[in-house]
């Protein structure tokens, strides 16, 4: 690990003009995936701006219905929360379905929506990989494919959004809140939150240099039955192969989100008229166009098929 600076900030406004300042620095919270990558010198900010001081770790209702979840909020907290367990039990869910009860403990929500791809390539700095280095190349394209996307990707990257949460999130028509270093403050519909690779895989998120996450909102509940299923290799503390987040009504309408498939959470909107009609319909219209490899083809059946295992649970 190199060396490096570290202040604590005492306030949103003055982290986000410390960051502003200093492009080689980093805002720190939980760190379960930055100090990993700060460790194989994928990450090497030369100064650390820690906002865990800052407030930002509370969950209150909106004026509108809804929740808003403060941006260091632990994952472990944000789980058991009651509002959210009997309101957005699909993030509860999905929340539970990552990492390691350690790592919940500590991981953030800001944090858990900015984690890095688990693509190996990725992690193997003797390897090309343009996310890591832009121009270099894509050494998954012609590699071992088997966790990659499917849907979505670009010559340039194939690689898949590590988050369960994020997923969730997404069917949720969340909302990103972040205040940048003049004062200003944004939201950011969590559907135009995570970029698809295009020429620049680099670039993950909408966010500006020096912007922080302040909240994630949610809208007032829907209802409805609220799933998440996740298939991995094995039970516990493994990525996602493929995952689906949904919200089903009683008459069979609702949202769905795949995981594990593409660079970001990935939702269809128009795809959901068609979930009356089961699942082979609606994964034929959320994974319209999809490009997979031999080597993860299967995702497609077996997103098909998490999708009508969903669907019989939520019927009961």
């Amino acid at each position: 690990m190199k060396p490096f600076t570290y202040e604590r900030a005492v306030s949103v406004r003055s982290a986000a003009i410390a960051a502003a300042g200093n492009p080689q620095a980093r805002f720190i919270a939980g760190g379960t995936n930055l100090l990993d990558l700060m460790k194989l010198q994928i990450e090497a900010p030369a100064h650390l701006i820690d906002v865990n001081g800052l407030g930002l770790d509370r969950i209150e209702s909106s004026a509108d219905g809804g929740l808003r979840i403060g941006a260091i909020v632990r994952n472990t907290d944000l789980a058991a929360h009651a509002s959210v367990r009997r309101d957005y039990g699909l993030l509860s869910r999905a929340l539970l379905a990552g990492a390691s009860g350690q790592l919940r403990n500590k991981a953030t929500t800001a944090g858990n929506l900015l984690q890095r791809t688990r693509c190996p390539y990725f992690y193997d700095t003797n390897m090309p990989c343009n996310k890591r280095q832009p121009g270099a190349g894509c050494s998954a394209i012609g590699g071992v494919t088997r966790q990659h996307a499917v849907v979505g990707g670009s010559q340039a990257c194939i690689a898949t959004h590590p988050s369960d949460m994020a997923v969730a999130l997404r069917a949720l028509d969340a909302t990103v809140e972040t205040m940048r270093a003049d004062g200003r403050q944004r939201r950011i519909p969590i559907a135009d939150f995570h970029r698809l690779p295009g020429d620049t895989p680099h670039i993950e998120t909408s966010l500006e240099r020096s912007e922080l996450i302040t909240a994630v909102t949610l809208p007032a509940p829907v209802g409805g039955t609220h799933i998440y299923r996740k298939v991995r290799d094995r039970a516990s503390y493994a990525f996602a192969l493929v995952s689906v987040a949904a919200i089903v009504q009683k008459d069979g309408s609702g949202r769905v989100a795949l995981g594990g498939v593409a660079h970001k959470p990935w939702r269809v909107e128009k795809a959901e008229a068609l979930l009356p009609l089961g699942a082979r319909a609606t994964t034929a219209a959320l994974l319209e166009g999809a490009r997979p490899t031999p080597e993860n083809e299967f995702k497609i059946t077996l997103a098909e098929r998490t999708l009508a295992g969903v669907l019989a649970q939520a019927k009961g």
